[in-house]
This record gives structure tokens, sequence and C-alpha cells, in this order.
């Protein structure tokens, strides 16, 4: 078939054809949304998962809405070697410029400005990252103390203040928050806190891998008053096969169900999969229908585009010992595991594998679903490390 007119969309955070067993997710953050801008309570949302479920695809599709309902949406992505901060400021300054440029809240954006000028000169010292332009004097004593906790605080007030005059909603926007550094997640939830009781039209919307619950409550004890965490999963059976089908039935094709069968299967209804799997299936089917013996073919493509890929990116990032914990997990199935048993496959005690398993959390690897266990948090990774890393040769390597 046609592979310029290939439907599918695997890629990161690409949206996919069909944005399928979302709605109800969605609809939850528009109520969030016009409800702050009304100043009616309304806990952010910080949607939790594994890697490729569809997060950020669900987090761009609802900074759509937001700005589609005339609200301001910041959108920003957590790296791992950025300050919150550095990465807030610049789009905190696009969106007051623009605040500023309305009659009904022009004087209290141009003093969110000063705040914000007040903000990056006092924490450049300790944010040395902190990359913005300061078209404004800042105003002394004015969200410039030097702390991020105050300073923070004093910035957001100022912001929803302007947000308020002009009757809207700014809706915050973080990706991958589980690299932000918890003194200053606890800065983001102080800030959150005050404006929400303050009925200021300020709200987020976040995402991130699964420990970020308890990132959250270790910064701030009261996190999870002030927050929702939606876990973003694998879909449900029907809303795979609707992920599958539709986008080819749209282009003319129809798809077998022993073939949307198999794709499912293969997949266990994981979105990036799901989109992957479409993609390799539509390539190697020379005419619609497309059958299970197509799927069989595109199949082993996946598979070895997501080891070249997908999985080899993540695996390349580990030191040799941080491989050999990974593959004695793959040893033990998909997980989660006891660390115990973990540390049984390695031949070692748990208390000397503590510090790797800490370093394998902080690169957003493995996850803890509760104390004691330990998963990871890329599907299908075990099975990938077993490919990779097959036989016993690992057990005797240094």
């Amino acid at each position: 078939m046609d592979p310029i007119r290939n439907p599918y969309a695997p890629g990161a955070g690409t949206p996919p054809p069909e944005l399928a067993g979302r709605d109800e997710l969605r609809e939850a953050a528009r109520i969030a949304l016009e409800r702050t801008r009304i100043g009616r309570p309304s806990k952010s949302l910080l949607m939790v998962g594994l890697r490729g479920v569809g997060k950020t695809v669900l987090l761009d599709r609802i900074r759509e809405d937001a700005e589609a309902l005339g609200m301001y949406a910041l959108r920003v992505e957590a790296p791992e070697n950025r300050s919150l901060p550095s990465i807030l400021a610049p789009q905190l300054r696009t969106t007051l410029l623009k605040l500023s440029r309305r009659d009904a809240a022009k004087q209290l954006a141009l003093r969110a400005l000063r705040a914000l000028a007040g903000f990056a000169g006092a924490l450049k010292l300790k944010y040395q990252d902190i990359e913005v332009a300061l078209d404004f004097e800042p105003e002394p004593g004015l969200a410039d103390n030097g702390d991020l906790e105050t300073d923070l605080q004093a910035l957001l007030e100022t912001v929803g203040a302007a947000t308020r005059a002009e009757g809207t909603c700014i809706a915050l926007f973080v990706d991958e928050l589980q690299y932000v550094q918890t003194d200053e997640l606890a800065a983001l939830i102080t800030a959150l806190h005050r404006t929400a009781q303050r009925q200021l039209p300020v709200i987020m919307f976040g995402a991130g891998l699964p420990q970020v619950r308890g990132s959250m409550g270790k910064a701030k004890s009261y996190a999870e008053r002030l927050f929702e965490f939606p876990e973003i999963g694998a879909l449900s059976p029907d809303d795979a096969r609707r992920a599958i089908s539709k986008p080819a039935e749209d282009e003319g094709v129809t798809i077998d169900d022993d073939a949307v069968d198999a794709i499912i299967a293969q997949t266990h209804c994981y979105p990036y999969f799901l989109q992957e799997w479409g993609k390799h299936v539509w390539d190697v089917a020379e005419s619609s229908p497309v059958d299970a013996d197509d799927v069989a073919v595109a199949s082993r493509l996946a598979t070895a585009t997501l080891d070249e890929s997908f999985f080899l990116v993540r695996f390349d990032r580990l030191t040799p010992s941080e491989k050999r914990y990974m593959r004695a997990m793959a040893q033990l199935g998909a997980g989660p595991h006891r660390s115990g048993d973990i540390a049984g496959e390695l031949n070692r005690k748990v208390n000397s594998l503590a510090p790797m398993r800490g370093q394998l959390i902080n690169k957003g690897m493995i996850w803890s679903p509760s104390h004691g266990d330990t998963a990871f948090t890329v599907p299908m990774f075990d099975e990938f490390m077993l490919r990779i890393m097959p036989g016993d040769d690992w057990r005797s390597s240094p």
C-alpha cells in the first residue's frame, strides 16, 4: 500500500491519528479549566504512567483544548540538566507580554513582568541556567528575595492577578516531571497552593513516570490534596482495536479481525506500540484487507525497530552494572519484583544494591510501586533485555 498515505504515527509525543480511550480525562481537564477560570476550586492534574502510554500526547491535546477555550497555556518539558526556574521564566515572559497588550490586564501584566525581572535577577546566582530577556526594571521587594519558594509564590500571584483581570485562565503544562528536583517541586506546589487559596485562575497539568506521586508527597505532604493523579496506562482491547482500525478505515483500508487481534496480543494495547505495529503492517501489506500473515511479517520488523531505537536509546544510558541489574529483573519476568529476588539473581545482598537501584530510579528506568518492589518504567523492556543479553554470560560479567 502507498507508504505516503500511511496514517500511523509512532514517535516521541507524535499525535496518533485516533486518540482512543482518553475522552473522559480530556473532559475532566476541560471542567477543571473552566472552574479555574471562574475562580471555583479545582485540583491540578498530574498524569502518571509508564513510557509509551501517551502521556505527552494527552498533555498536548489538553493544552490545545485550553487554547481553543481562549486560555493561556505554557508548555515546558523538564530535562534532567535544567532547573525549573530556567524553563518557566521564558514561557512566563511570552505569556505576560501577550497579556500586557490587553487593555483589561495591561497594568497588572506589566507589574508581573517587573516581578519576573526581579525573580530572574535574584535567582540567577543559584540557578545560572536562567536565560530570559529582562525588558522591565524589577519592582523592589517583589519576587526578588532570592528564595525560590517565596519568589515563585509571589510571581505566580502577580501572574494570576493579571490573568483574572483578563477574565481567563493560565495553565502550566509540565512534561517529564520526574526530573524536577525536590526543592523545586516544593516551590511549585507552594505557589499553586497559594494561588488556589486566593482563587486566582492558575492551574497546572503535568505528566511523568509513576514515581512522581511519591516525589510530590515528599516535596510537600499536602500535595495529594492539591492534585489529582490519573493513571495513564494501556488501552482497553476495544479502544486498542479502534486505534488500529479507524485510521485504516479512514484511508479505505480494512484490517481483518484476526489481524487486529494479533496486533493487540503483540502490543499489549500500549499506545506507542500500537502505532509502531500499525505503521509496519501498513508498509508490509500489499493490498486491503490486511490479514494475520501481514501482521506476522510486520511484527518482526516492528520488534527490530523498537530494539534499535525506543529500547536501545535507554539501554545505552546504563552502566555495565546497571545493565546486569536490569537483566536480573528481566530474568524474573515483567514484574514488579521484590528487591530480595533481584539481589538473589545477582548473588548479592539487598543493601549493597540500594545505591544502584536509586541511580536507576533517578534515570527513569525503574520505579517502586510499593516498598521493596521494583518495576520497569518501559513496557516490554524485560523482553528486550532477554534479546539483547541472551543466555547466562551476563551473570559472570564484571
